[in-house]
């Protein structure tokens, strides 16, 4: 079991490996692990948390042996980012439904804004370590 926490993402949507991008350059401290949705470990994770496997168009982080989704992990991988980021994490007091419309409208259109990749992304050898596989 991973004592760290966990970032799932959309391994072939462009807005999602640069968010994952975002969040290595500003994670100092190293605190998170990554992993595609599509990938074994991934899939594994979003069976054991009981989430569909088959739906891609959530963002997941798994903390403390608990899962996160949509805007409420967005939030919560604020809290440990360099900068001014950890202040957005107040915006958790916005009701989960009106955070999350506005994530799903987001997330129903990523494909269309920001395009979708061929395969999941290749991490370069210095964060590899910080991928699952």
């Amino acid at each position: 079991m991973i004592e760290q926490p966990v970032i799932l993402f959309d391994g072939v949507c462009n807005f999602c490996n640069s968010s994952v991008q975002f969040v290595l350059k500003r994670d100092k401290k190293q605190a998170f692990f990554f992993a595609p949705l599509q990938s074994e470990p991934g899939q594994k994770m979003l069976q054991q948390y009981g989430l569909p496997v088959e739906e891609m168009t959530s963002f997941v982080l798994i903390e403390k042996n608990k899962a996160y989704t949509r805007s409420t992990a967005a939030l919560k991988v604020c809290r440990y980012l360099s900068g001014p980021w950890p202040l957005c994490y107040g915006f958790i007091i916005v009701p989960a439904f009106i955070r999350d419309a506005v994530y799903n409208w987001i997330a129903r259109n990523r494909y269309k804004w920001f395009g979708i990749r061929q395969e999941c992304m290749i991490p370069s050898p210095e964060i590899k370590a910080r991928f699952l596989s």
